[in-house]
């Protein structure tokens, strides 16, 4: 059977189910919850893949869930991916007791993986397709909740604060060999799809400057003023901007998060959160260090002490072209063969955890319409359910054809010709290395 009459096949499918996966979405939308704690969020997408006759494992990173098809084919694997954490936004109309929303669509894509799901298997394809693929739910991309996450990797539950980091580090993704995915965005009226996405990767820090307290007033020459450090860090971070080349997209955003007790007291301890993030591997690194010497050279400037606390946090995305142009192909005849909806590259300095998977494997992250209002915020809500959730269900249903139909030769291809960054083992090296506590004590 031809590539053609497969994709009708699954279309038709995906069209007979369109209201049990718009429900999924809604269902999903209304049960919001945190990264690593999506408990309903998963049993709505565990029962729904078991509705389909497969068997689905739960709970692969401490939430989250998956079945594999076609494990007796020899050929590639490919990896569908949904995100089932929302954010919070106390703010929104539909937030729930506790403030928590799914107001940047996760929900959506979790029913789009969905759909493509019943097409693919309830159509009959399978047996057609020369490779193996992995539905999956997947926890915990939003970083956010970061307490609850510390406690969960102080009881040894989890490495890493993101689910897909999380699923590299378990071996799930070993024998995967691509991965696909989308996210609802807002577009202007004539655009609806962004193809190709760039994100920047992140190093998250927290810094505590500790120096010596003593009265303001009455003997300030004996301290050593911790927030006056901090300032003299955030000026040096600040002197640093201009070094950073403009096609690395380097973001620096430091907080203040406690400037000291009384103000009738020197400061002696104060502490900064900041988050480093650019879209490449090198000008993460390079920009952190940077910023590292800005807090070193403040504790010995004025004689105390900084503790500095790193943690990288997601890698930038880059999606690869192969797959790219076949998922843009598919998308056109979708939405009636005209590309003027389309926009083929857009570069963010947002991140992902998506981002670390396509730093190892062929991955594709496209953007798609159906939702209007800022993601995050209490504008946000879906506009266009068949555009959120139908179509890129189909669009992704039918990149699978291709990549797996006639012998998987295209899929083949891309694996072959696709020049990885890490391997597993080195991507695990890199984030334990870059992972570090560095104190500098300058007190006597």
């Amino acid at each position: 059977m031809n590539k053609k009459e497969l994709k009708r096949l699954v279309l038709e499918e995906i069209d007979k189910n369109k209201d049990k996966i718009i429900e999924a979405g809604r269902s999903i939308y209304k049960t919001p919850e945190l990264g690593y704690k999506e408990v309903k969020s998963t049993k709505i997408a565990s029962e729904f893949l078991k509705s389909l006759g497969v068997e689905v494992v739960d709970n692969i990173a401490v939430t989250g869930c998956m079945t594999s098809l076609n494990k007796d084919k020899n050929g590639p694997k490919i990896a569908v991916m949904g995100e089932l954490d929302s954010v919070v936004c106390p703010d929104h109309k539909d937030a729930n007791e506790i403030g928590n929303i799914h107001c940047c669509g996760h929900n959506i894509q979790v029913a789009g993986m969905l759909g493509c799901a019943v097409g693919i298997i309830n159509s009959g394809v399978l047996k057609y397709l020369d490779g193996k693929i992995d539905f999956m739910a997947v926890p915990s991309e939003e970083c956010i909740d970061l307490e609850f996450r510390k406690s969960l990797q102080e009881k040894n539950e989890i490495k890493y604060v993101g689910g897909k980091q999380e699923l590299l580090y378990r071996g799930t993704l070993d024998d995967v060999d691509m991965a696909m995915m989308f996210h609802a965005l807002n577009f202007e009226e004539n655009k609806n799809c962004v193809i190709k996405s760039y994100t920047n990767g992140f190093v998250s820090k927290h810094a505590t400057f500790i120096g010596r307290a003593s009265h303001a007033g009455i003997a300030p020459h004996e301290g050593i003023n911790a927030l006056n450090m901090a300032s003299l860090a955030t000026n040096n971070i600040n002197a640093q901007r201009e070094t950073f080349k403009d096609e690395d997209r380097v973001r620096i955003s430091t907080v203040i998060n406690h400037g000291g007790d009384i103000v009738n007291v020197v400061p002696s301890k104060v502490t900064i959160e900041a988050m480093v993030r650019a879209a490449t591997v090198d000008a993460m690194i390079d920009a952190n260090e940077k910023v590292n010497r800005s807090l070193h050279a403040a504790a010995m400037a004025l004689g105390g002490e900084v503790i500095i606390e790193d943690t990288i946090g997601y890698l930038p995305l880059d999606s690869d072209d192969s797959m790219d142009f076949i998922f843009k192909k598919n998308y056109v005849e979708l939405v009636g063969g005209s590309e003027e909806s389309i926009v083929d590259v857009i570069k963010t300095a947002g991140s992902t955890d998506f981002g670390d998977i396509s730093q190892i494997i062929p991955c594709i992250h496209p953007w798609i319409g159906g939702v209007s209002g800022s993601l995050h915020t209490k504008d946000y809500y879906i506009s266009d359910e068949e555009l959120a959730y139908i179509i890129p269900a189909k669009a992704m249903a039918m990149t699978i054809i291709d990549l797996l139909g006639d012998d998987a030769k295209i899929a083949k291809d891309i694996v072959e010709k696709f020049k990885p960054t890490f391997t597993k083992e080195s991507y695990l090296d890199f984030m334990d290395k870059n992972t570090n506590t560095y104190k500098y004590d300058y007190k006597k």
